[in-house]
């Protein structure tokens, strides 16, 4: 049985996308289309800000994506002596928070922002969240998210390839808004047919919000809890 996911291939050490791996152990001929891309921006401005370490109580990271537009800095602007010579010293003496711990680990506040670089389509449950806390921030967008160059072309070589797919899994918003019209188009009236699965609770509001019936929302957004939620329901009468 053949299924879509509308995301970026990532291999593991195993040297194979973990969804494509986990499906599979359910009898799922996994595929995989990209549905987003990325634009870096402002990054002379954010490369002004990681010069001036003295000027922020630390950093805050929540995408891969901010992370790459500070490498991106450091490489730019010939930045890398200097990183190594002192502001990597400087910015390793305070405190750099990833997503999932940001919020739980911040206790106190300081005297100093927390530099906050962030995509364009950032929420704001994190600043609202430091808001509440007392702790100051200062957020840059370093990067944008657009609809990916390839993805009508490769959805149409799908559907010419494969057919219509048992289920379809979106894994944000964005990807949803950016495919939903070429699905449509593509699946005509066996729509009907296909298992809609989101990663988790925010895109499957964001299907409902599109009136697609949600067929199956991963309980964690993982290789593991998607396939099995996927399985259940493609199974007769199956739901999760």
């Amino acid at each position: 049985m053949k299924v879509l996911l509308l995301k970026d291939a990532k291999e593991d050490d195993c040297g194979q996308d973990p969804y494509i791996r986990e499906l599979g152990l359910y009898g799922l001929e996994a595929t995989l289309i990209p549905v987003l891309s990325f634009e870096f921006l402002s990054l002379p401005s954010f490369s002004e800000k990681l010069s001036h370490p003295e000027d922020y109580g630390g950093l805050i990271f929540t995408s891969p994506r901010a992370v790459e537009a500070a490498e991106l800095c450091l490489e730019q602007n010939n930045k890398t002596e200097v990183w190594e010579r002192s502001l990597k010293e400087k910015w390793n003496a305070k405190s750099v928070y990833v997503v999932g711990n940001a919020t739980a680990s911040l206790g106190e506040s300081s005297a100093l922002p927390l530099l906050f670089p962030c995509g364009n389509l950032k929420r704001e449950i994190l600043p609202k969240a430091l808001k509440d806390k007392g702790i100051a921030m200062e957020s840059i967008t370093v990067y944008q998210t657009v609809a990916h160059p390839g993805i009508q072309g490769n959805l149409n070589s799908y559907y010419s390839q494969q057919g219509v797919p048992a289920s379809i899994t979106f894994f944000s918003p964005s990807g949803l808004t950016y495919s939903l019209k070429h699905i449509q188009e593509l699946s005509g009236d066996n729509i009907d047919q296909i298992k809609f699965a989101a990663i988790g609770p925010t895109t499957a509001r964001a299907l409902a919000a599109q009136g697609l019936p949600v067929s199956c929302t991963a309980e964690s957004p993982t290789p593991q809890a998607l396939a099995t939620g996927i399985r259940k329901a493609l199974q007769p009468h199956g739901c999760c």
